[in-house]
């Protein structure tokens, strides 16, 4: 087994601390993603729900698991396709029910088809059901049949009248910390996403179009088994001051920056990797002030990535960073102070500075508790991800620094007492920008 692969323990032991939060006479219910339709009888890939992943590895569609804590016969229930040697030819492989035992380490499975047969009678006696109403209204309409026909029976004296409670609520705070098999998965995720980054530095040349440079990074998140962790942002001059442009058909111009937002997925888990480099291999003046005040942003976030800081303290300090260098330069009137309570800076900077990260891009988890930003811990992960947007039609600034859009991101995960850079091993200074790219 490969060291970055999740262990089948690892699962087991999520499921156990979830059951425990459930507490007895409970049930969770959880359906897999459905499959979606790309157009006429084209499907999208397949992508199985991240909380399904999380709890199981199972990256099977039509399947649902349940959980229900304390019951004699096994805790760990499966329903998934059946096996069939004829939709195997066509559609590939099948776990099965057996395999979802054998494989996947449920007590029992069943035929996804007996669902209806078989999950009532599961739910009988279960006070609380802990399910995540909204992502499948088809599945929506038959929890609550199944939860109304009980209450119809306890209102006869039959059955207990179950209550439906949102299940991410306790799911997304245990994925919100990072085991370290996790990080092992996630630190292959980043390695394979700088890799396309510095590759994509040394194939950038003038004339190049966005989505040329583009294909750079599918061809390295591919041949290392992985796929893009959301649609790549590749924009060339004003293009970068578009904070999700993703048309990437433009051609890039001498003289001009490109900002690739570009992340791998690998086993599940996503990287989140944004640089911005000139397309000629030099970068002018203005280009250099602006990447400098951006990357000193990054910096004053990244002194603040450790325990004990709250969320919004990386933030803050970045906003402060960008304000006091935009005043320097002259693109910002006033005092910090003045700015910052104005939030004149949002004509520049209109983000937050980073998310949460995992088997989501934007990764599930709480960023406040009782209205207050939370304590950063170890095992939390997170983007660090400043930016400079300067729109070319903003007529209040002088026309050179006009069309200049910068950010700079990377992952990072809070330790025992700091963080660690997930995504070290790239060009970061103007300098060392400059170099790698004239090195090719």
């Amino acid at each position: 087994m490969s060291k970055e692969k999740i262990p089948a323990g690892e699962y087991k032991r999520r499921r156990k601390q979830l059951m425990q939060a459930m507490g007895k006479d409970t049930i969770a219910i959880l359906p897999a993603a459905i499959h979606k339709l790309r157009n006429r009888d084209t499907e999208y890939p397949y992508r199985q729900r991240s909380d399904f992943l999380y709890l199981s590895g199972f990256a099977e569609p039509e399947a649902v698991i349940v959980l229900l804590p304390g019951r004699k016969q096994g805790e760990f229930i499966m329903f998934t396709r059946e096996r069939d040697r004829t939709m195997e030819i066509w559609n590939g492989y099948r776990s099965g029910p057996e395999g979802a035992v054998a494989d996947f380490g449920a007590d029992d499975a069943f035929p996804i088809d007996d669902l209806d047969d078989i999950l009532p009678g599961l739910m009988e006696g279960r006070e609380t059901i802990y399910y995540s109403l909204g992502r499948d209204k088809e599945f929506d309409s038959h929890i609550v049949d199944w939860v109304s026909k009980q209450r119809t029976q306890s209102r006869s004296g039959a059955l207990a009248t179950p209550e439906i409670v949102d299940l991410n609520f306790l799911l997304h705070e245990l994925r919100l910390f990072k085991s370290k098999a996790e990080l092992r998965v996630m630190r292959r995720a980043a390695k394979i996403a700088v890799a396309a980054h510095n590759r994509a530095m040394q194939a950038v040349k003038p004339k190049m179009y966005e989505y040329e440079l583009e294909a750079e990074y599918l061809f390295e998140f591919r041949k290392s088994n992985a796929i893009p962790a959301y649609n790549s942002i590749v924009g060339g001059g004003e293009n970068g001051c578009i904070l999700h442009y993703v048309e990437n058909n433009q051609p890039l111009k001498d003289g001009e920056l490109v900002l690739v937002d570009a992340g791998a997925e690998y086993q599940g888990y996503a990287s989140d990797i944004t640089r911005t480099f000139p397309v000629g291999g030099k970068f002018s003046k203005e280009q250099k002030i602006i990447y400098d005040i951006v990357l000193a942003a990054q910096e004053a976030a990244l002194k603040k990535s450790k325990p004990g800081c709250h969320w919004n303290d990386p933030h803050d300090a970045a906003v402060k960073t960008i304000v006091k260098g935009l005043i320097k330069i002259g693109l910002l009137k006033g005092t910090l102070a003045a700015n910052l309570k104005s939030e004149k800076y949002r004509d520049f900077y209109m983000h937050r500075t980073g998310h949460w990260l995992g088997l989501d891009t934007h990764d599930v988890g709480d960023y406040k508790i009782d209205e207050q930003w939370r304590l950063l811990e170890p095992g939390m992960v997170y983007t660090i991800e400043p930016g400079i947007y300067i729109a070319p039609d903003l007529k209040s600034v002088p026309k050179r620094w006009r069309g200049i859009g910068i950010r700079i991101e990377d992952d990072v995960v809070i330790t025992d007492d700091g963080c660690e850079i997930l995504t070290e091993g790239m060009p970061r200074t103007t300098a060392e920008v400059e170099a790698h790219i004239a090195a090719a």
